[in-house]
């Protein structure tokens, strides 16, 4: 054992000696040529300018010149290498404050170019793509953020629309005054002096109003929407419309009160919403000419009503008998009028079933059965045969009846029966139940549902905003499908537009919302909408921009957003992350504040959420004018 441990330290002991004699050898052979290579350099001629052996040997050269025959090592076989190219920085300046209240699709100048025959010339006509602003809409400076609903109701700054011509022209119809630095809205129009809310009174008194019976109504020619304004207090929701007419701000007064609105006149083509949409449909004194064109504007009054649905009128020629001298026209020509509306009406197989005073109502059919039966007697107008009832995107008006859904019996209603108010919001619509909207079933309706009351409550959590009850009163959901952002809201005192685009017109769910008890429109987000800017304090755009990608710039769409947003008014985005940070590159020269957080499942999902703020910024004062 001793002798084997003897052996082992030899052999250590000789293999440490290898390894020494190895490196010592090593050395001695790089010393040597280092040395050998110092004396080398040493023989040639060490220039004047510098006494330093590195600096003599640096700049030394050959014994042949050098510089005579320079060497090119570029590949000439090869092409150049492409110019650097720098990325584009987007460049949002403000726009002239002559911009202020521009309506791109609304435009006054352009209407000019189209015909005035059925008002052709006040529909939306939009400006081409080279014709689009690249710039951002200014509010008007004094701007203030507007007062909370109910107060706004009754009161809006002035600064805010500045616009005093409705103050004078309908001054004795108790439209709208000015005080001081306010607008103050008495709640009277040219059919109501004694103010909204009695009028709606007078029509609860013909027509129930309180049983949840009657949830969406809307106002052709609304004014300044106080009909509108007044039923939100009975759970009744109006889609409030006229044109961007002579009687300036209408629709952009609506909006300030925080009543739904959008810009719109009965022209030659569809209104932008689906058929079987309104419970109630209203007219005061809104100077349609009902009775004119065959009757094609009742006609599209019958599409978009619901199966049992009311249309009231007031105003000419309603109760012509009291009031023909006041409207200077003459008795007869108020009851010829008259007379052809009741025409049409019955065409329509509609009912009239009161005439109080000032207000009439018609009822449209809960079903066609009799009405098929009666094309004997009235052969107009014909039913519709081939177009989608709910096509209503730049679809021209026709002459026909929109056919209701087939039923087996008299008392059935045709397309479904739906609970009253408050519980058709989460019962399963009749578009789902009868399997009419391909894809979508009862059971996707309810977690949909309950998705968004998620996401709801996930967004309250980051923007706390958003959950400060009064924050927000306008909001504008861009990409609705079945409007469950809007009912996760129904509580808070908020209302919502829903849009649905029309480029998911395979999944056409704009009527799932109209039963839901919500309202909402049709929308290219390639155009502008049908509004005057600063309209929306909250927009949710949720896939919009993977919806338009290739479609139209990402820019256009945003700035659009930044048009009908408020300052200070708030957004949220749901996309792809690379979607996203696209996004944020642009919005932040738009003056936004925003940032990405992560999906309410966690990090892991590609999709994100950006929640940005649009800052508050104003064109500059006017400058005084001086006199020359």
């Amino acid at each position: 054992m001793a002798a084997t441990r003897f052996l082992s330290h030899i052999t250590i002991f000789n293999s440490k000696n290898s390894n020494l004699y190895s490196i010592t050898i090593l050395a001695i052979l790089c010393t040597s040529f280092y040395l050998i290579g110092i004396w080398q350099h040493s023989l040639d001629p060490i220039p004047n300018s510098s006494s330093s052996p590195v600096s003599g040997f640096l700049s030394s050269s050959p014994c042949y010149s050098l510089h005579t025959a320079q060497l090119d090592f570029m590949p000439h076989h090869l092409p150049h290498d492409p110019t650097p190219v720098t990325a584009r920085v987007p460049h949002f300046p403000p726009c002239n404050i002559s911009f202020s209240e521009y309506t791109p699709c609304e435009d006054a100048r352009r209407s000019l170019k189209f015909d005035r025959d059925m008002l052709i010339y006040r529909q939306r006509h939009c400006p081409a793509k080279n014709e689009l602003l690249k710039c951002r809409i200014p509010a008007p400076y004094g701007y203030k953020v507007p007062f909370r609903w109910p107060e706004s109701r009754e009161f809006a700054w002035f600064a805010n629309v500045p616009h005093k011509e409705l103050t004078v022209e309908k001054k004795a119809q108790n439209w709208v005054k000015v005080e001081g630095e306010k607008f103050r809205f008495p709640g009277g129009g040219t059919m109501f002096p004694r103010g909204a809310g009695a009028y709606i009174d007078d029509i609860d008194k013909l027509i129930n109003l309180k049983d949840g019976s009657i949830r969406t109504a809307i106002d052709t020619g609304c004014g300044v929407a106080s009909w509108g304004a007044y039923l939100l207090s009975r759970n009744i929701i109006a889609m409030s419309f006229a044109p961007r007419d002579t009687h300036e701000a209408q629709v952009q007064f609506a909006l300030e009160r925080g009543v739904p609105a959008l810009i719109g006149v009965l022209a030659s083509i569809r209104l932008p919403y689906p058929s079987r949409a309104f419970d109630m449909a209203h007219c005061s004194r809104c100077l349609i000419p009902w009775d004119n064109y065959d009757g094609i504007y009742l006609i599209e009054v019958d599409r978009i009503l619901r199966p049992g649905g009311y249309w009231i009128l007031s105003g000419p020629p309603i109760n012509w008998e009291n009031h023909w001298k006041g409207w200077n026209r003459t008795a007869d020509d108020l009851k010829a009028e008259q007379s052809r509306i009741e025409t049409v009406a019955k065409s329509l197989c509609w009912k009239k079933i009161v005439q109080k005073g000032d207000i009439a109502i018609w009822q449209k059919p809960t079903n066609h059965i009799h009405c098929k039966a009666t094309r004997k007697v009235f052969k107009r107008p014909r039913f519709c045969q081939t177009q989608n009832p709910d096509m209503a995107w730049y679809t021209k008006l026709e002459k026909c009846l929109t056919p209701l859904p087939q039923v087996s019996e008299i008392k059935e209603i045709a397309g479904g029966q739906l609970p009253k108010w408050p519980q058709r919001l989460n019962a399963i619509p009749p578009r789902i139940s009868s399997g009419s909207l391909t894809g979508v079933t009862g059971n996707n309706f309810v977690e949909n549902t309950e998705l968004w009351k998620e996401r709801i409550a996930y967004y309250k959590n980051i923007d706390y905003q958003l959950a400060q009850t009064g924050r927000y009163r306008n909001l504008l959901d861009m990409n609705a499908y079945l409007g469950g952002f809007a009912a996760a809201l129904v509580d808070d005192p908020v209302w919502v537009m829903n849009a649905v685009p029309v480029e998911a017109d395979q999944l056409n769910t704009l009527g799932v919302i109209y039963e839901r008890g919500l309202i909402g429109t049709y929308q290219n987000w390639c155009e502008a909408m049908s509004t005057y800017p600063r309209t929306y304090d909250f927009i949710h755009a949720d896939s919009i921009f993977s919806l338009y990608k290739d479609r139209c710039d990402m820019e256009d769409i945003l700035l659009e957003m930044d048009r009908v947003l408020r300052p200070e008014g708030s957004v949220i985005i749901r996309d792809d992350v690379d979607v996203l940070l696209k996004i944020k590159k642009i919005i932040d020269v738009m003056q936004w504040e925003g940032r990405i957080a992560d999906h309410e499942k966690g990090p892991h999902e590609r999709e994100k959420i950006l929640f940005a703020v649009k800052q508050y910024w104003t064109a500059p004062p006017l400058a005084p004018k001086h006199d020359q």
